[in-house]
């Protein structure tokens, strides 16, 4: 079946993820689910022109209690049947954006530069759905590559309430602009029904979200929600239909790339007869490791490996 999750703000919550959050939704594994969100950030992001304010987004800023992070996040979704110890495919079906415009920031003591760039500001390019790019303001078109920057599973109990800044074995605010339509994420589940959460719409951005912020719109996206008991995960993994992703991350970038190194070895062990030497060897030949972001705390990195090789 597919289910629709309305913008409204009973059916979001603002700047966390956690596994006591009352579902929005229950969906049986292999359902679809289309949901919407809203641009990071409060009042101080919109843009000069009130006509371009989404009522929606007004009502989402008015009547959602600031949490400890400035993400709306649409859900959680209830997956019948997920346990604890499973894992949780999510396939990317599609993403487009739902205003006509986003921002992006340079705010202090954030980036990846803080100290060197200090004239904090907001620009707000307009996106041209019909031709599928954003305008910067000084004149510069960019083509649209639209994804969640939050796609995730309520973190354990024991962690609490956790800040939607930080990317952790949950998934969650993890920037990547691989996990796209056309993707398929696996997370680790931790609660019973997966609680299933995305959110953070990002019309554009490049490895790194250098400054802070990707194009910050709003976003309306549809996933595949399928539980899995023959495909085990302890921490998110991606693939696309060409490549596997594995995804590191941590506070030191280079731990971070360890981590996504280690994943790739073991989940190239699992699909083919080759031994750790053999796929580490391999993935120093054609695995593709890029900086995902250096701004949430924990930094990303993630591998790129062709599947035709395996």
């Amino acid at each position: 079946m597919h289910h629709t999750i309305p913008p409204t703000p009973e059916n979001m919550v603002l700047g966390y993820l956690d596994a006591t959050t009352q579902p929005v939704l229950e969906v049986d594994s292999g359902d679809t689910v289309t949901l919407s969100s809203f641009p990071a950030g409060g009042r101080e992001s919109l843009p000069a022109d009130r006509s371009l304010w989404p009522a929606d987004y007004l009502a989402a800023l008015d009547t959602l209690p600031p949490g400890p992070g400035p993400h709306f996040i649409t859900g959680p979704v209830y997956v019948r049947g997920a346990k604890p110890g499973d894992t949780l495919q999510v396939d990317i079906l599609d993403a487009k954006p739902t205003m006509d415009w986003g921002f992006v920031a340079i705010l202090p003591l954030l980036g990846t530069l803080p100290e060197e760039f200090t004239d904090y500001e907001h620009i707000h390019p307009r996106i041209d759905h019909a031709r599928n790019v954003c305008t910067l303001p000084w004149g510069t078109e960019l083509p649209l590559d639209p994804f969640f920057g939050i796609i995730g599973v309520a973190p354990p109990r024991a962690w609490g309430r956790c800040a939607s800044p930080v990317p952790r074995a949950f998934g969650g605010n993890m920037d990547n602009k691989e996990l796209k339509p056309g993707a398929t994420l696996y997370l680790p589940v931790f609660n019973e029904g997966a609680l299933f959460f995305a959110g953070d719409g990002h019309g554009v951005q490049g490895d790194g979200e250098v400054c802070i912020t990707a194009l910050e719109t709003g976003l309306a996206g549809s996933f595949r929600l399928t539980v899995r008991r023959d495909f085990r995960v302890d921490f998110p993994f991606a693939e696309t239909p060409t490549h596997l992703m594995s995804i590191g991350l941590d506070e030191d970038l280079d731990d971070a790339a360890k981590q996504a190194v280690r994943e790739m070895v073991k989940h190239v062990c699992a699909r083919t007869n080759l031994n750790r030497n053999q796929a580490y060897m391999l993935c120093s030949l054609i695995g593709d490791l890029r900086v995902t972001q250096t701004v949430d705390g924990n930094k990303g990195v993630h591998m790129l490996l062709a599947k035709k090789y395996l």
